[in-house]
């Protein structure tokens, strides 16, 4: 039996990763008088919709074939103001758990009406609260497999904390419907330079990390990893993370590197080293393939920037065995 190499395959930007397509199509447009950018996350619906949420206070939600908006629904936190929101996951029951960079995860209904608002650990609140850097917090939200376990992933280091690592926050409940409480942390050491900006479940307990950065020279840095957590230690009264080689921190491997991955012709108003490659923030898996490949799709948050773009990318990964 051949198994499947995606470095044999067309499009193939590693061993692992397929780039199957790019979309310009919801650059500097509006929907309803709504400008149609700064995405910070995605998500797919019970019903199968696209969700993305704009840190503007703003959920599009996407026909899944076309990615064409069809509705937009106005955020805003339990006060009435409009927040930063970064991150998003559906629940079961078809209700949005949103994170902030207060930090906060937020429960909404799918037409937007505030519900309650997670617990947060103390060591996770802005300093002097806590040890977070402000614009360092929440970035990433994921829902394991069987929704009783919600992780959500630092973008930045706590204070205390070496730069290069962050830390994972999970919540956990025993069934379905209950509220989520306080669960363990995890350690994760990210690449130099590079920035966490969102995650997904990858449906066998392992998680996608999404890093990304700038560099001058290069233009935007976007790599993939798979990480696992299930032999990471609670590192929730761990007060450094540096130096500490007693302590298990999630493994990660790398799946792709955009950077290596075929153009496909697409423009670029920047300088890069791949002319494809943009801000990327938001990453979800909309499904699978029939050889059980994820079918990921991405966006970038263009700052409403005449410089940037918002585009859709859809790629194909697969994972290594566990």
């Amino acid at each position: 039996m051949t198994k499947f190499s995606a470095g044999s395959e067309p499009n193939a930007c590693s061993a692992w990763a397929v780039v199957d397509w790019f979309s310009d199509a919801l650059d500097k447009t509006f929907f309803e008088e709504k400008f149609v950018g700064n995405m910070s996350a995605l998500a797919v619906s019970p019903e199968g919709r696209i969700a993305a949420l704009a840190d503007r206070s703003l959920l599009f939600h996407l026909d899944a074939a076309t990615h064409e908006p069809v509705e937009v629904v106005a955020l805003y936190d339990e006060n009435g103001k409009e927040t930063d929101f970064e991150a998003l996951v559906f629940d079961e029951d078809g209700t949005l758990l949103i994170a902030s960079e207060e930090p906060a995860v937020r429960r909404y209904t799918p037409e937007g009406k505030f519900i309650d608002r997670l617990p947060v650990p103390d060591s996770l609140l802005i300093a002097p609260a806590g040890r977070a850097v402000v614009n360092e917090t929440f970035e990433g939200l994921a829902m394991q497999p069987g929704g009783l376990t919600l992780v959500a992933s630092m973008e930045g280091a706590l204070r205390g904390d070496e730069s290069s690592y962050v830390r994972f926050q999970a919540w956990e409940r025993e069934t379905t419907g209950d509220e989520f409480r306080i669960g363990v942390q995890w350690g994760y050491e990210r690449d130099g330079g590079l920035l966490l900006s969102d995650i997904c479940a990858s449906g066998d307990g392992r998680l996608l990390v999404l890093e990304r950065g700038f560099d001058k020279s290069v233009g935007n840095i976007i790599r993939v990893y798979l990480a696992d957590p299930r032999e990471a230690d609670d590192v929730t009264h761990v007060e450094n993370l540096s130096g500490q080689d007693d302590v298990a921190l999630m493994d990660k491997t790398l799946l792709v590197d955009m950077v290596n991955c075929p153009p496909l012709g697409a423009p670029n108003k920047q300088s890069q080293a791949n002319p494809l490659l943009g801000n990327i923030e938001g990453m979800t898996i909309t499904g699978t393939t029939p050889d059980g490949r994820l079918k990921v799709l991405m966006v970038t948050d263009d700052n409403q920037s005449d410089m940037q773009t918002t585009r859709l990318y859809g790629m194909t990964i697969r994972l290594p065995e566990l």
